[in-house]
């Protein structure tokens, strides 16, 4: 199988949502980003290895919002008819050629707008993860990965927060303040939590 396959399109259907995540349609990926956008279902995963750093990526310079920027391991939407679950692992193979147990945290509507290029504005799931062995980003999707360690990451977030994703300077705010038990989980090496 060809790891570097374009696995998505402007044209593809993402399912339009209101606030309480009740599905009201589908619409074009072009149309839901265009101008302030149009809230649409999308998903989140933050996946950490052994040693508890997680992943990051960058997201390829193709991308029409945010090329070059760096976000959370895994982001997309879910297909029409299509399960969290199912679109979960479908993103995973597609973008990382890994597959990994999801953990449901929380869900949560934001906009942001990328200058005169569109907008985000999504309900996202958020989801948390551990991973191990290879990774295989498809550079379609993906320019560059790099794990990071949370304190480090804060350090980065703070000193330059303009290299990053809005959702996921937001979601990773949500999950230090409002999920930190849960968060902890993950970050800690696996031999500590034994």
């Amino acid at each position: 199988m060809n790891v570097n396959r374009v696995v998505s399109s402007e044209a593809e259907e993402l399912i339009l949502v209101d606030e309480d995540d009740r599905e009201q349609g589908r619409l074009s990926k072009a149309e839901c980003h265009d101008g302030a956008g149009i809230l649409h279902r999308a998903f989140s995963a933050f996946l950490f290895n052994a040693a508890g750093e997680l992943l990051l990526q960058q997201r390829a310079d193709s991308k029409r919002l945010w090329p070059g920027y760096w976000s959370n391991s895994c982001c997309s939407h879910p297909r029409w008819g299509e399960s969290m679950e199912t679109a979960t692992g479908r993103r995973l193979g597609e973008e990382l050629n890994l597959e990994a147990d999801l953990r449901f945290v929380y869900k949560f509507a934001y906009q942001a707008p990328y200058g005169e290029l569109g907008s985000e504005h999504e309900l996202c799931h958020v989801f948390l993860g551990r991973i191990d062995g290879a990774i295989r980003a498809n550079t379609e999707e993906i320019a560059a990965i790099r794990f990071v360690g949370a304190e480090a990451l804060n350090a980065e977030l703070s000193d330059h927060p303009e290299h990053f994703t809005p959702w996921f300077k937001l979601e990773w705010d949500a999950l230090t303040r409002e999920h930190s038990d849960l968060l902890d989980a993950y970050t800690c090496a696996e031999k500590t939590q034994r």
